[in-house]
């Protein structure tokens, strides 16, 4: 999957983007040659699945179509997809090649590219693991023994819990300009969010009456252009329907599920959520009791709407997101508290969103001890998710800009930074404008624009 966007400083063909499986391998090498549409795989010899989990029967196949019959998965994860050039997959792992587990056979809706989403398989072809081309989602929504992926009815897929959320490359987002996005969008961003669009309140202020016509134009968009779409949010105790406080206890979990539900069955391919915005005690949602309260774990309520995430997006990663929680000692130890508890309760969660919009004051040296607190206590990327530096110095602005965005793209625990706006006077944050309307840019637009290039 390509995508003609901003380029990346990592010595790989510049603008490119490939969405791959957990631990999968990227098939771009630093020689800047990019390889043949279906071979956008993962794995390589020696490095393919994990067990695999299924019941199936000849995975991979004897004959010398990688690796010998494994009847009960593998003894460390047989994919042995058809006609795959390999090692013993029964031993090693399976080489997912071109085209071997793509269009058809693996992928789709029966079994999924590999085991658990683990390495030695993620993209191969276009269509390998998921729908629509995103590919790399570490297996199909649907359980079970699918197609045959080199064998008799080879047993791959996550069996029972329905699929991984997508590893992608670090991206550098934004938001959509008051309600329109610009048509120079994907020059300089590639991912974008919905600034309110994706908001409870914007979509059913009025019961059962759904507006999407806004967020159906930004989906599309993100899915003509290949770049990641983020759902901001499903849930926060600000913009949500006023009619949600006035139920009962049950009516209330009962609508906050059917949202979560109707989301996902429209948007199936949403790459990354913010489940909840801005937990207690900076916000509270009026049906806290209603998920559960606090509970064992005390934030109960929290884990409920990560299950009910994971149960209607099975493939996308999910993000709990909060203010000041790498600018500020309390709030950075609040957010790994309430991660911690919601893991013990068993929320499937995949990352924590920091909003950075108070870190213009910081230094970048404070700022990355925070994040990688959070990372290595929770064990979780940081997604840097609605970055502004309010600061009407150009000067000013740019050279905090330059020392504050570096340590963040090359910091191994940020999996992505998303800009919270660009357009001067068009953004949340007064002085935070980049560029403007008729695309003058700011200095700490230009430095970026050059050190995405190089």
């Amino acid at each position: 999957m390509r995508i003609a966007l901003i380029p990346f400083r990592d010595g790989i063909v510049k603008r490119r983007l490939v969405y791959v499986g957990a631990a999968a391998v990227l098939a771009l090498g630093c020689s800047g040659t990019e390889p043949p549409t279906d071979a956008l795989v993962g794995g390589s010899a020696g490095i393919g699945g994990v067990a695999a989990s299924g019941t199936g029967g000849a995975v991979g196949g004897r004959s010398g179509v990688g690796g010998r019959t494994n009847g009960s998965g593998g003894v460390a994860g047989a994919i042995g997809v058809a006609g795959a050039a390999g090692t013993d997959p029964g031993a090693a792992g399976a080489i997912a090649m071109a085209g071997a587990a793509g269009r058809s056979g693996a992928g789709g809706s029966g079994g999924a590219v590999v085991a658990a989403g683990a390495s030695g398989g993620g993209v191969a072809g276009r269509e390998a693991g998921g729908r629509t081309g995103f590919g790399g989602r570490g297996g199909a929504p649907e359980s079970g023994a699918g197609g045959a992926a080199g064998g008799a009815a080879g047993a791959a897929g996550l069996v029972g819990t329905g699929g991984s959320p997508p590893t992608l490359n670090k991206f550098v987002g934004n938001i959509d300009t008051r309600g329109q996005i610009r048509s120079d969008f994907v020059t300089y961003w590639n991912q974008i969010s919905p600034e309110n669009a994706g908001k409870w309140g914007s979509i059913e202020g009025t019961r059962n009456s759904m507006k999407w016509s806004t967020l159906d134009t930004f989906y599309a968009y993100a899915k003509e252009h290949n770049i990641p779409f983020k759902q901001h949010n499903f849930l926060w105790g600000s913009q949500q329907p006023g009619w949600i406080a006035g139920l009962s206890q049950a009516d209330q979990r009962a609508e906050v599920e059917e949202w979560i539900r109707l989301y996902c069955e429209r948007y199936p391919d949403t790459q990354l959520i913010d489940v909840l915005n801005e937990p207690p005690p900076h916000t509270t949602p009026p049906y806290v009791a209603a998920l559960g309260g606090a509970g064992k774990s005390g934030y109960d309520w929290i884990a409920q709407a990560f299950t009910w995430a994971h149960q209607y997006c099975p493939n996308s990663i999910l993000i709990l997101n909060d203010y000041n929680n790498i600018e500020y000692a309390n709030d950075n130890q609040h957010t790994i508290d309430i991660v911690k508890a919601i893991k013990g309760a068993g929320a499937p969660i995949h990352g924590v969103g920091a909003q950075a919009h108070a870190c213009a004051s910081l230094s970048a040296s404070t700022v990355k001890g925070y994040i990688d607190k959070i990372s290595s206590q929770t064990g979780l990327p940081v997604y840097v998710s609605e970055y502004d530096l309010n600061i009407a110095d150009d000067n000013q602005q740019k050279n905090v800009m330059q020392s504050q965005f570096t340590m963040f793209y090359e910091n191994p625990n940020v999996a992505g930074i998303t800009l919270w706006g660009y357009i001067v006077g068009s953004t949340w944050e007064t002085n935070s404008g980049l560029m403007s309307s008729s695309g003058t840019m700011r200095p700490a637009m230009t430095w970026l624009t050059d050190y995405l290039r190089n």
